[in-house]
């Protein structure tokens, strides 16, 4: 049984992105368990390297990163904000880059995005993509959902048939990194 963890890169109590996270992680066919990281659980100072230096690595960064190191493989769902990463992910990120700079421990990973627009958080996913996969071990196949509360439908998953066929595609390319193909 693999072990997934489920990213939604939001601190929103109702994060369409947990949600998208969440969605993709039980569509990947094979038996798995899935962890549901909740940044809310996570809270922590703002990374600088004078607190680091005075207080060390918080308990939660280093928490965070061994459900990362501990999983087989990630579904990380980005909400944008301004173009860029949410402050609660980008401090987590900041946070866990320190204890290793292997940030992601080596494991697959599936990169989404989605917001309420018509980009879907295009903006936020190709700057992680590439970041995330500068001499990455593995392809990173990533997806992105725009206008989300009509494309998506939390009892019957993506709507539209065309981005749930692309959905579809990137989830094939992912399970075939999972399963060594």
């Amino acid at each position: 049984m693999k072990k997934i963890v489920a990213i939604g890169a939001s601190s929103s109590s109702n994060s369409i992105n947990r949600k998208l996270a969440n969605y993709a992680a039980k569509s990947i066919s094979i038996q798995s368990h899935i962890i549901d990281l909740d940044l809310n659980e996570f809270e922590m100072p703002i990374y600088s390297e004078d607190v680091q230096r005075d207080s060390g690595i918080p308990k939660e960064a280093l928490n965070f990163k061994k459900e990362i190191h501990n999983s087989d493989c990630l579904v990380i769902s980005l909400a944008e904000h301004n173009g860029s990463y949410t402050a609660a992910f980008k401090n987590i990120y900041d946070w866990i880059s320190v204890i290793e700079s292997d940030v992601w421990c080596s494991k697959p990973i599936l990169l989404l995005s989605t917001s309420t627009g018509a980009r879907g958080a295009k903006t936020v996913l190709k700057s992680a993509y590439e970041r995330f996969s500068l001499d990455y071990k593995y392809p990173i196949p990533y997806f992105s959902l725009p206008n989300f509360n009509q494309n998506f439908d939390s009892n019957d998953g993506i709507t539209d048939v065309r981005l749930n066929q692309d959905f579809q595609a990137v989830l094939i390319d992912f399970e075939n990194i999972l399963n060594g193909v």
